[in-house]
């Protein structure tokens, strides 16, 4: 009988829900956007004092979506912001429905928006789940995709990089590398990438990003070895990482100095890569500062949990 009742009165809850979307999107047709933002707003505060989270959620959710559909986008990013809000005070599990959801919203919001800015941190925020770890891989990975759409390369590229997924990481580069960057630096693009990857101990990633890349970009011949010296470099230190032998990883580093020095973030990422997988001990002291130090900290400043191979394992980065 319990159960009867809870199904009866979930039923009458959505079709409430339905019945009071179909007026506001009266409203909305109508182009009464004012009013309707407003009368939003009221039923999203009301539904929370009820704490009927999940009708707040998925009201705000479709009013945000008909803004957007109406080119509304204060509106909708404000009630976007909502659905974020109804999730944190239900503390909801993540769920990748929801991860898909906010992904959406985001993908409408216009690129150049504060609004946007604020969304996504805070999505990132709470998809972690209060792991205090940078955002969900998933969310990351949408938010990459959705970026990469936009032309905008070097905000994808940092999500993708706290993501899973190596082989979408590579594809976009590859066309990154060929739309804006220089044909004499396409192995510059792949190294900076695996390098970022390992030391954000994500192995996997950093293999298939590399394997991918390689193979489907025009400019690089098939290999190993390749004509690049640093694509070499690359590629004997993967096998290195896997072996973890301290000699193998020096004299790596040692022989490959001149291709090494092309960028000054190299034999940075390389410290902290001996730290993570070959035992090398961390420096005691810093000789940089400024943009550079700052720059260091976020990225190798991470949580030492322990396991080399995990994904979620992830410390703060920052991309230029």
């Amino acid at each position: 009988m319990a159960e009867q009742e809870s199904a009866r009165n979930g039923a009458r809850n959505r079709g409430g829900v339905q019945r009071v979307e179909g007026k506001l999107r009266a409203s909305v047709e109508k182009g009464d956007y004012y009013e309707a933002h407003q009368m939003y707003r009221t039923l999203f505060f009301r539904y929370m004092a009820q704490s009927k989270h999940a009708e707040a959620r998925e009201l705000m959710c479709s009013g945000a979506l008909l803004f957007f559909s109406h080119g509304q986008q204060n509106s909708a990013a404000d009630l976007s912001m909502l659905v974020l809000e109804s999730l944190e005070k239900a503390e909801v599990e993540v769920a990748d429905e929801l991860l898909e959801s906010l992904a959406k919203l985001f993908s409408l919001m216009d690129p150049n928006s504060p609004e946007r800015v604020a969304f996504v941190s805070r999505a990132l925020k709470w998809s972690s789940g209060g792991s205090g770890k940078l955002g969900h891989p998933r969310l990351h990975q949408l938010l990459a995709l959705t970026l990469w759409k936009e032309q905008n390369y070097g905000e994808s590229r940092y999500h993708f990089l706290h993501s899973s997924d190596g082989e979408g990481c590579a594809n976009m580069l590859v066309e990154y590398s060929t739309a804006r960057g220089f044909r004499s630096e396409a192995d510059m693009f792949v190294a900076q990438a695996v390098l970022q990857f390992l030391c954000l101990k994500n192995k996997s990633s950093a293999s298939v990003v590399f394997t991918t890349y390689t193979q489907k970009h025009p400019s690089i011949e098939s290999g190993p070895p390749f004509v690049q010296p640093l694509l070499n470099f690359i590629w004997f230190l993967l096998l290195a990482v896997d072996g973890g032998k301290l000699t193998v990883f020096t004299v790596l580093c040692e022989q490959y100095q001149p291709s090494l020095r092309r960028d000054p973030m190299y034999n940075e990422y390389l410290d902290r890569i001996g730290q993570l997988f070959f035992g090398v001990p961390p420096k005691q002291t810093s000789s940089y500062g400024g943009l550079l130090g700052n720059l260091l900290s976020s990225l190798m400043g991470s949580s030492e949990q322990e396991g080399e191979d995990s994904q979620d394992d992830s410390s703060p980065i920052e991309l230029d």
